[in-house]
C-alpha cells in the first residue's frame, strides 16, 4: 500500500510567530483535507496522518508550488489571512496539499526544506 502524507508550505519572508503560524498551518491542513478525496483520507488516517511543514521564500515562490501541485494533480488549500491579528487583511500565508500519496506530493514539494 502507499504511504500518504500532507505538506503545508509557509511563507518564510512574513517571520510569523510560532503562534500565528500554528494558525496559519491549521487552516491550510483543514482546507486542504476538506477538499480531499474520502478515500485518500482514509488511507492517510489509518497511516497516522503524516504531515511535514515546509518553507519558501516568499508569494511568488508559494504560488509557484501552488501551480505546480495543482498540475500534478493534487488537492490544494491556499490561506488567505483575514487581518484579524498580526497581517495585513488578504495576506495569503501558506499552502495546504494533500493528503495524497507520499511520492505524487514529494515529486512536486521534495525539493522543500522544513520549517525550523
Amino acid at each position: 500500500m502507499a504511504e500518504y502524507k500532507q505538506v503545508i508550505i509557509v511563507r518564510d519572508d512574513l517571520k510569523l510567530s510560532r503562534g500565528k503560524m500554528s494558525a496559519q498551518v491549521a487552516h491550510a491542513s483543514t482546507e486542504a483535507l476538506l477538499k480531499s478525496h474520502k478515500d485518500d483520507i482514509s488511507k492517510w488516517r489509518s497511516q497516522g496522518m503524516k504531515k511535514s511543514v515546509l518553507k519558501v521564500k516568499d508569494l511568488d515562490e508559494l504560488l509557484k508550488y501552488k501551480q505546480l501541485a495543482e498540475d500534478a494533480g493534487l488537492v490544494c488549500g491556499l490561506i488567505i489571512d483575514a487581518g484579524r491579528t498580526h497581517l495585513e487583511p488578504g495576506t495569503t500565508t501558506c499552502l495546504g496539499i494533500g493528503p495524497d500519496k507520499e511520492e505524487k506530493i514529494d515529486s512536486v514539494t521534495g525539493d522543500l526544506k522544513l520549517m525550523s
